[in-house]
């Protein structure tokens, strides 16, 4: 062997595809697993979505010009960890969990109803399943790995063949030889071994793959010989190893790559040798010939992203373009989309090759388990990849049976991608709301079996889920720069987890500084811009900050808890805070311990309610700066608390699992006590449903972040619903508007706010869409509703709060009729800047309701007066069409719409029928049609239309082949002709003219004077596609001189 063989893939070219043909409008889970995230086989797609325990399933090739639609199919009660189609049966697919069990699913065709659960269970297992694969060449035959146990199923009989021994530590990855006769396993313990399990047991060989623990992976090449690993050494360093079985001290060959963190997943496909390494996090994708004849893992090209990679997928290699030299194809899971990214080799001619594109298996399993186990080596019989000669029969696996469809079956809820809104279909994700009340499939904590499909939970999703919110439309937007507070310093980002970390007023915000002190910044809004560099001046608390409260009927006055278990009260100058401030206007003692969290009363005046690690709640009175009273009962923290709309109810959360509602004028007792969440990490509660619920933020028992919504009159009887969210450490922060029933939840640290719309009935929450900023945030309030901007449909703005700024963020909802005021969005608001009561009236047990006020602007008529307008068609924006349409779609829509537009629609026209015309007529006579179009009208312009399309299919018919191949060449090399003309900058075709222009341009654009490799490739493509073009040019000629004349 040659090793300085010339590769034929050494012009392999990626192609990153454009926004049309991606899988977009999806939600792909990120949580941390040994598994890729993506599968996919030749009909189906398969991904973690973020919905814990939910894959997405998409078709992996669109129907027609219809939008590709993703399903979403409940697999577990748990985070999915890894999947895996059958090599067999394109809808036979593996799930592997965190809930211990491995699930096999029959999936139906597209568009058909999924399955209301698995087809088999393996398990349960010790430990979550880390690792899955099906046997390349027996239908029924199953790896899994789960700690540091890895089995060999007997599917069908639902019971391992074998359990493989001498794992010290969590296995990584496990992985069959191409024949199926071996099976490789990477380990924490650093070790690669490789074992013959139906041998023995036992580990046949083993060595040190890598110096470091982190992730390690594998693939097998194309022969049972050798295998690829890929890991970290000591450095950190990421590299891939090349090995060989029979001499497995050493490998054959190592690359070093970089010292990202990312784990790299090795896609090899076997029969190309081409291996794609794909960081997960990162943008950018490498590709490498992998040769153990030489051996050498040779560079091939490299595919720079547009985001961030979440996982990634080979598409089997029977699903490719071959006629179009696709030799490799990889899905790139990313958070938002999947993108097809396909690897060409660029060819001349448009044929078969067979030396790209050999025999590859085919779909037909070579044995069963019974006859594997007995020691049967069979292997899959190898089929033609050539169109012409490809086997069209497809295999159906007897491990799970197609499901007979009932007399009536639901449809399953689809999302349409890249047409309707990522939130409609599901109002709230459908694997995690759970009523307790009424058992249902959908929830996590039930049977892990259930699926979202035809089950009876599946058919009443409608009657569950059917409302959708006038608000899932809503979009949040980053006001402008002009808005912002910049180049804050010095910010305590370790406030309790009690705390929202800053507040903020329709005037001002105050946020804690990390200096000694407990020191307090006190910024305006109404004076964004850039803070100076030098030091702010600040409220000097003398304690370390715990929380902190502007009083909402005097906005000049701040309530700040300290860690010595006291609360100062300030009072800032109207003007702002210009000096530093050492005094405060009063001091509250009365706690012996630290204090949790601040909450004034909403409607009287005065009133204030702390919590404290003492276990109990104070209510003061500041007018007279005492304690009023003390509410006990709490047998652990207390993490949070919330006043009743009305004022009369106090609510808390606390940490020994449980939720109490009191009366403070009635006693120091809770009136009523329910269950509250399982975990105890953290939690929040909030009244919403003008007073009928509450609603709490927490954790499960997995530590799943979840919204639990219960009846304020009925604590005992648990939560009406249970909406599980995603796996975060942060405790999720509701901010509730009572005129919207909106709330908006997000965590400290996160980069995502979720919307809801609750209501007291079933469904309890509907869906709306989300925020997701760039960077993670530090904290998020809500601003009164005064500072909405009603004109523009703004129903609600905060404030967000970054590592070094601040700045506000405005949820409009898009209306049409946006000159009208939309009374259905802006009901009455309370006045809640003006209070009801003072505290003496409320201590001596008064009660009252807030006044109301009209956010109507002056000159603006509601919407639900507004005169009905007739129904119009709205036509799409020549931007939409020019991006969505392809070159022939538009020249036949165009010209469709022409006639259509002088009444001559019924008579077909003659281009129907022809075939074979070049871009260059088809330019030339669209022009002369425009033109005898705007001289002639009515049947006269359809009768010119008919000539000229005459004219074209003759000049079709004189052309001949040669049009056929140049039309092939365009397919070919991806130029146009007239594209390739304006890179070299010719106007004609003159050999002299280009070989100038291309020695010039190919020598500018040299890397070694500061030019561009990419530049540099576009030059040599147009070279050739204008050689290609005089060539068939030439020959035209020569067959012209050769006919003789008639």
């Amino acid at each position: 062997m040659n090793r300085f063989r010339v590769s034929k893939f050494r012009h392999t070219e990626a192609r990153p595809p454009r926004r049309e043909a991606w899988i977009s409008d999806i939600r792909a889970g990120t949580a941390p697993s040994c598994g890729n995230h993506i599968k996919s086989s030749c009909s189906l797609i398969a991904f973690n979505s973020d919905r814990p325990g939910v894959l997405g399933i998409v078709p992996l090739e669109g129907q027609g010009e219809d939008k590709r639609h993703v399903t979403h199919l409940g697999c577990h009660s748990d985070l999915v960890m890894d999947l895996d189609f059958s090599p067999f049966d394109d809808f036979l697919l593996a799930t592997g969990s965190a809930d211990r069990t491995v699930k096999l699913w029959r999936l139906p065709a597209p568009g058909q109803a999924l399955p209301s659960g698995p087809g088999l269970v393996l398990g349960p297992e010790d430990v979550q399943v880390e690792v899955l694969q099906f046997h390349p060449t027996v239908d029924g035959v199953l790896v899994s790995a789960a700690g540091t146990a890895v089995k060999v199923w007997d599917v069908a009989k639902q019971q391992p063949l074998t359990e493989l021994a001498a794992h010290g530590d969590l296995v990584q990855g496990a992985a069959w030889s191409r024949d199926g006769a071996l099976v490789g396993t990477t380990c924490k313990d650093k070790q690669l071994r490789i074992f013959d399990p139906r041998v023995k047991p036992e580990v046949s060989q083993s060595t040190q793959a890598h110096e470091s623990n982190r992730d390690g992976r594998l693939a097998w090449t194309g022969t049972q010989e050798h295998l690829v690993s890929t890991g970290f050494n000591q450095m950190r360093e990421r590299e891939v190893k090349l090995w060989d079985t029979r001499h497995f001290s050493s490998a054959l060959t190592s690359l070093t790559l970089d010292t990202s963190p990312g784990s790299l997943m090795p896609l090899l496909d076997p029969d190309s040798g081409l291996l794609v390494l794909a960081g997960k996090g990162e943008s950018q994708l490498s590709c490498y010939e992998v040769a153990p004849q030489q051996p050498a893992l040779s560079p091939v090209t490299q595919c720079l992203l547009e985001s961030a990679l979440r996982g990634a997928a080979l598409v089997p290699r029977r699903a490719l373009a071959v006629m179009g030299c696709e030799v490799l194809r990889v899905l790139q899971l990313s958070d938002t989309a999947i993108m097809p990214i396909s690897y060409h080799v660029p060819r001349k001619t448009v044929e078969f090759h067979q030396d790209l594109f050999p025999d590859t298996a085919g779909c037909v399993p070579a044995s069963d388990p019974h006859a594997w186990w007995a020691g049967s080596n069979q292997q899959v019989q190898r089929v033609s990849l050539h169109p012409a000669r490809r086997p069209r029969s497809s295999f159906t696996s007897r491990l799970v049976h197609p499901a007979e469809p009932p007399a009536e079956v639901a449809r399953p809820a689809e999302t349409p991608v890249g047409d309707m809104d990522p939130s409609e279909g599901f109002s709230s994700p459908p694997s995690s709301l759970t009523s307790p009340s009424t058992p249902s499939s959908l929830g996590p904590s039930l049977s892990s079996t259930s699926g979202i499909g035809t089950s009876p939970s599946q058919r009443s999703l409608q009657s569950l889920l059917g409302p959708s919110s006038k608000f899932r439309h809503a979009q949040g937007t980053v006001l402008h720069r002009d808005s912002h507070i910049t180049n804050l310093k010095g910010l305590n980002l370790t406030t309790p987890g009690e705390s929202d970390g800053f507040c903020a007023n329709q005037l001002r915000v105050a946020v804690p500084l990390l200096s000694s002190g407990g020191q307090v910044a006190v910024l305006e809004l109404r004076k964004p811009g850039r803070l100076p560099d030098t030091a702010l001046p600040t409220l000097q608390n003398g304690a370390a900050v715990t929380d902190l409260a502007w009083d909402p009927f005097d906005p000049h006055r701040l309530a700040v808890a300290g860690e010595d278990a006291r609360i100062r009260l300030w009072r800032v100058p109207p003007e702002g805070l210009e000096k530093v401030l050492t005094t405060p206007e009063a001091v509250l003692t009365g706690h012996t311990e630290k204090i949790y969290s601040l909450r004034f009363h909403p409607l009287a005046a005065n009133i204030l309610a702390s919590s404290s690690y003492d276990l109990t709640i104070r209510i003061w009175d500041l007018q007279a700066g005492a304690e009023r009273l003390r509410l006990q009962g709490h047998q652990d923290q207390i993490f949070g608390l919330a006043w009743s709309p009305d004022g009369q109810q106090l609510a808390t959360v606390c940490k020994d699992g449980r939720l109490r509602v009191y009366k403070p004028r009635s006693g120091a007792d809770p009136l009523q006590e329910g269950p509250g969440p399982e975990g105890a990490r953290g939690a929040r509660i909030v009244w919403v449903c003008d007073g009928l619920c509450l609603l709490v933020s927490g954790f499960d028992s997995r530590s799943e972040r979840q919204l639990l919504l219960y009846s304020a009159q009925a604590l005992a009887g648990g939560p009406l619903a249970i909406l599980g969210l995603d796996v975060a450490p942060s405790t999720l922060l509701p901010s509730y508007d009572p005129d919207t029933g909106l709330v908006l939840l997000t965590g400290k640290g996160d980069t995502r706010v979720f919307l809801y719309e609750l209501l007291p009935e079933a469904p309890f929450f509907l869906e709306c869409n989300s925020f997701t900023s760039p960077d993670p945030h530090k904290g998020f309030v809500l601003l009164p509703k005064s500072e909405c901007d009603v004109r523009e449909v703004e129903f609600a703005r905060c404030l967000r709060l970054r590592q070094t700024s601040l700045e506000p963020v405005a949820f409009r909802l898009p209306r049409v009729r946006k000159e009208f005021f939309q009374d259905d969005v802006f009901p009455d608001t309370a006045i809640t800047w003006e209070p009801v009561l003072s505290a003496k009236a409320w201590l001596e047990g008064a009660n009252g309701q807030p006044r109301l006020l009209s956010l109507q602007p002056p000159g603006m008529t509601p919407v639900s007066q507004a005169p009905r307008e007739a129904p119009a068609r709205r036509a799409p924006s020549s931007a939409l069409y020019l991006e969505e349409k392809s070159d022939q779609q538009k020249k036949e829509e165009l010209l469709n719409a022409m006639v259509a537009k002088l009444g001559n629609r019924e008579d077909p026209l003659p281009q129907d029928s022809f075939e074979g015309v070049d871009e260059d007529e088809w330019a030339k006579y669209l022009a002369q049609i425009i033109v005898m179009g705007a001289q002639v009208v009515g049947r006269a312009f359809a009768r010119a239309l008919r000539q000229e399309f005459a004219a074209s299919r003759a000049a079709a018919d004189a052309r001949g082949r040669a049009g056929h191949q140049s039309a092939a060449a365009s397919n070919l090399s991806g130029l146009s002709l007239q594209e390739a003309q304006q890179i070299l900058n010719v106007s004609k075709l003159s050999p002299e003219e280009i070989q100038k222009n291309y020695e010039h341009l190919f020598k500018v654009n040299d890397k070694s004077v500061g030019g561009s490799f990419y530049l540099q490739s576009k030059v040599v493509r147009a070279k050739e596609r204008l050689d290609e073009e005089l060539r068939i040019q030439a020959q035209e000629d020569r067959e012209r001189e050769q006919t003789p004349p008639t």
